[in-house]
């Protein structure tokens, strides 16, 4: 049986959680930054959107770099890339060089993203890695969550802003001189092309473009949503921290209970869970113990739909095929990213603003209408047979 090296695990996890603070810190300084330039929500909107567009751009290199260069030379990489893109914006006050920063910032954030999330499935034994990757995805998020608190410290006390926040990505570097070249596996094939994988990642994708939907919307039309019903602002602004404290605080149980009832199951139960929860938001609103309970549920559910998404990428794929399947998991998530908030803010304009929940509603559908028919198809039980035996 295949132990857990626990070194490698904890220099990965402390990496990512340190991008995860600086990833955090910089969304809001930016939006913050250009409002108080007088920049309209339009081209702020835009100019976020090039992250998206970044990871996007890189997703289908990733695994020939790491095949030519190694998954930590190629973060080492990426932790450089993103801090310097970072730092720079603070010197200038181009749109335009802001929008190219932000692009390269994304592209860099996707790469370590996919060699992370790689790397972790393949340190992870087979009959824990759903507590593994849980513990790796709340790492990541709940550094995430310090890093809006971070600029509401720097606000009047920090006169180069970007600067910090840049170097801060620089504060992972250690995390991975410290993994052993252990974390590393040689692969068979050099190259594994995204077109190959994406046919058996159905379920996998669906997941993956779920949450990344969820996640965005949350962080940027869920308070309008609150004020819109009524919630005052104050409160309607604490409704995305409430539902990443949910995804937070709940994830090692999800991963847990996959572990010992079945990832199966439990993924599957998460996208259901989902959708019951859903249509009740509308009517929560005038409630406010449900409204919370609601959106911690939410964050907790959808959240896990995410991680375990994960957790099926390491049960179905191997060496530079799982490298290539964490690709397209990111090109996903940027694909959706880019166009779900802009496509939902039109539909709560022109059909109403319950059009949130509704769209959110038909993703996670998808989700689990496409978990059923991998279901009939025997398809989930049959990759993890396949696998399972030459990863333990």
């Amino acid at each position: 049986m295949k132990t857990m090296p626990w070194r490698d695990f904890i220099a990965l996890v402390a990496s990512i959680g340190v991008v995860g603070l600086g990833l955090g810190a910089t969304i809001p300084l930016t939006a913050l930054t250009l409002d108080s330039r007088g920049i309209g929500t339009d081209i702020i909107g835009i100019i976020t959107a090039a992250s998206a567009f970044g990871i996007l751009a890189a997703a289908p290199f990733v695994s020939r770099w790491t095949a030519s260069h190694g998954p930590r030379g190629s973060m080492i990489a990426a932790i450089i890339a993103g801090g310097l893109s970072t730092a720079l914006m603070e010197f200038t006050d181009s749109l335009i060089c802001w929008g190219l920063l932000r692009f390269i910032f994304g592209a860099a954030m996707g790469v370590l993203f996919t060699i992370g999330e790689a790397w972790v499935n393949r340190l992870a034994p087979v009959n824990s890695r759903g507590r593994v990757v849980a513990m790796y995805t709340t790492s990541f998020t709940l550094f995430q969550l310090i890093g809006p608190a971070l600029v509401a410290q720097m606000e009047g006390r920090v006169s180069m802003p970007f600067a910090v926040c840049g170097a801060l990505f620089l504060l992972a570097l250690p995390g991975m001189v410290l993994i052993s070249g252990g974390a590393h596996e040689d692969d068979d094939e050099p190259h594994v092309s995204w077109q190959r994988v994406l046919p058996r990642m159905l379920m996998i994708v669906a997941g993956a473009a779920f949450f990344a939907l969820f996640d965005t919307l949350a962080l940027s039309l869920l308070p309008l949503y609150a004020i819109r019903h009524g919630i005052a602002t104050e409160l309607a602004l604490l409704s995305a921290t409430v539902v990443l404290v949910g995804d937070t605080a709940l994830q090692f149980v999800f991963g847990w209970l996959a572990d010992h009832v079945g990832r199966r199951k439990v993924h599957t139960g998460c996208g259901i869970a989902v959708c019951v929860l859903l249509p009740i938001l509308p009517f929560a609103a005038g409630t406010p113990w449900l409204w919370w309970t609601v959106l911690l549920m939410l964050g907790a559910t959808a959240g896990a739909i995410y991680m375990l998404s994960l957790v099926a990428c390491g049960a179905r794929f191997n060496g530079q095929s799982l490298v290539a399947a964490s690709a397209v998991v990111n090109a996903s998530w940027g694909i959706t990213s880019s166009g779900g908030p802009l496509l939902t803010g039109v539909l709560m304009q022109t059909v109403g603003i319950n059009a949130l929940p509704a769209v959110l509603w038909c993703g996670a559908a998808i989700f689990v209408g496409t978990a059923w028919w991998e279901y009939r198809q025997g398809y989930i039980e049959r990759q993890e047979r396949k696998v399972a035996p030459s990863t333990s």
